[in-house]
């Protein structure tokens, strides 16, 4: 089935059902896209943390699926991975436990979400595909289906600057379900009325 017959179909259904009903994810598998195997860019883990999470993938791999909580704990530990790469040695310390207390909690909302929509043995096809954007970009990481290789969900950060406020941290994400359109908020943290550092840096 062509993308753009498919996401057309999933807005129809958004729109016709005011949002109550998701169509099943069945439609987007295509069979012949299953052979591919997309190159996988995350941040590097330290060896503690890549034990743990290589022994959890290894064992869910072995069975062919991973349950909702495994999955919900794997993103997590990602999530957090990713976002405090993305931050850099200058951003992080002074932002890190702020990010832990209120936006962390929400990415885990935001994950748990995205696990309800799947049948467990849908959920061995979702991974975290992206490197942080540096610089300027607003990208964190990225949820991707595998077998669609389509993006499901994507976490950004924007820098805003409110007319005398200083800067502020906005974290949120997009979904797949309107093209990626909608922002949904998950905090915002304060940084300082001087210019933040790049991303990274």
């Amino acid at each position: 089935m062509p993308n753009w017959l498919r996401k057309s179909f999933v807005v129809m259904v958004t729109i016709l059902t005011f949002g109550l009903v998701t169509p099943s994810h069945a439609i987007f598998y295509d069979n012949s896209s299953t052979d591919k195997n997309p190159k996988r860019d995350i941040v590097e883990p330290t060896n503690e943390e890549s034990s743990s999470v290589n022994a959890l993938s290894s064992s869910s791999e072995e069975i062919g699926h991973i349950n909702k909580e495994e999955f919900i704990r794997k993103m997590i530990h990602e999530a957090e991975n990713q976002s405090y790469a993305k931050f850099g040695p200058k951003i992080k310390p002074v932002i890190a436990n702020e990010f832990s207390e209120m936006v962390l909690p929400n990415i885990e909302k935001a994950i748990q979400n995205v696990a309800e929509q799947y049948p467990e043995e849908e959920l061995i096809n979702l991974a975290v595909t992206e490197r942080p954007g540096g610089g300027q970009s607003e990208k964190i990481f990225h949820i991707k289906n595998e077998a669609t290789n389509e993006d499901i969900i994507r976490f950004h950060v924007r820098r805003d600057q409110p007319p005398q406020q200083g800067y502020w941290f906005n974290f949120h994400y997009h979904t797949y379900h309107d093209q990626f359109q909608t922002h949904h908020e998950l905090g915002t943290i304060y940084w300082d009325k001087n210019t933040p550092p790049k991303w990274m840096s």
